[in-house]
């Protein structure tokens, strides 16, 4: 059976030889495209798991209004206070038994001198040799909180589209940093993916677990990578209990949430389809193989068997994304 294509095995394939390895830049922002956090979380989880080492950051003064993005005042290990500025940090990790090496930039979504910002990140990219972006976000949506959160995927490169199952970016309307990254990397030639997961907006606030996890889980198939979310997964499970008892004590929020659910389950399908069957039978194996540390017969909140198809990216028109809340941290790019 041949292995299945994946961004680092495209990757691969297309790179000639150089100096330094080739890479995969992963990226999310804190604020407008970070709604519950889920994103910037996401790649938090990366860097812890794969061990990725600091290489540089991006200068604050040029492109941050502390007024709007506010410095925090925190205690280091030692006790001490600190300031904690806001900034983009980048990071290089080496993935075991993969033909490239991953570059996460994780930071707070600049205010000011957008272009200067992005072109500063793709020079460190070039440096870095990276010959591939993959671009995180979340954002708020009319979803029920009891329903599978499926991440979708989507590319303006066609062969990508093609080779990975991705749709055509449709999206047209206010746009934040990922989105101008995704745009600037590939008018520079690279292969692009944006990947979104929808968080309820009645329950915004961080953390998002389930959200999360559904992006962890799309990062996994696409690059590949194995990843331990045992504990994340418990966590979006102890995320799903709290919000049935907040909803079902207060009888509005208790129908509202029963009208998504009937709207969702109108869309589904009667019976999981063969692509969504296989990618369940995949992740199981990948668990019975020891895919790090995920523990047979645990359920995943956000991947069950049969669940309804992945909502699309906020890239498509015809979304259920939330159209009340254009200025929200989760708003679509």
């Amino acid at each position: 059976m041949n292995d299945p294509v994946t961004l680092s095995s495209l990757v691969a394939a297309s790179t000639t030889p150089a100096a330094v390895r080739p890479a995969i830049m992963v990226v999310a922002f804190e604020g407008w495209n970070d709604a519950g956090d889920a994103a910037s979380s996401a790649l938090k989880t990366i860097k812890a798991a794969t061990g990725a080492v600091k290489l540089a950051g991006i200068g604050d003064e040029d492109y941050y209004d502390y007024q709007f993005s506010r410095p925090l005042m925190q205690r280091n290990a030692k006790g001490k206070r600190v300031i904690k500025w806001p900034t983009t940090r980048i990071y290089r990790a080496v993935v075991p038994d993969s033909p490239v090496d991953l570059l996460l930039v994780r930071g707070v979504e600049p205010s000011f001198r957008w272009k200067s910002f992005i072109a500063e990140i793709l020079t460190r990219a070039e440096e870095e040799n990276v010959q591939g972006v993959m671009v995180m976000g979340a954002l708020l949506a009319d979803v029920p909180h009891t329903r599978p959160i499926q991440a979708s995927v989507s590319s303006e490169d066609p062969a990508v589209r093609e080779a990975l199952g991705a749709h055509a970016a449709g999206y047209e309307g206010p746009t934040g940093i990922v989105g101008v990254l995704a745009q600037f990397a590939e008018a520079a030639g690279l292969p692009t993916l944006s990947i979104w997961s929808a968080v309820p907006h009645y329950v915004a606030q961080p953390p998002s677990p389930k959200a999360q996890l559904a992006l962890l889980h799309r990062v996994e198939e696409l690059l590949p990578l194995a990843l331990d979310l045992h504990e994340l997964t418990e966590d979006a499970l102890a995320w799903e209990r709290g919000v049935d008892a907040l909803a079902t004590g207060d009888a509005d929020v208790a129908a509202y949430v029963e009208q998504l659910e009937q709207a969702q389950d109108e869309t589904a399908l009667p019976e999981a389809t063969g692509e969504a069957i296989a990618r369940e039978f995949e992740r199981y194996l990948k668990r019975r193989h020891g895919a790090a540390g995920t523990h047979e017969g645990h359920q995943d909140p956000g991947s069950r068997p049969g669940a309804p198809p992945a909502p699309q990216s906020p890239d498509t028109p015809g979304t259920p994304w939330s159209s009340d809340t254009p200025d929200s941290p989760g708003s679509p790019e």
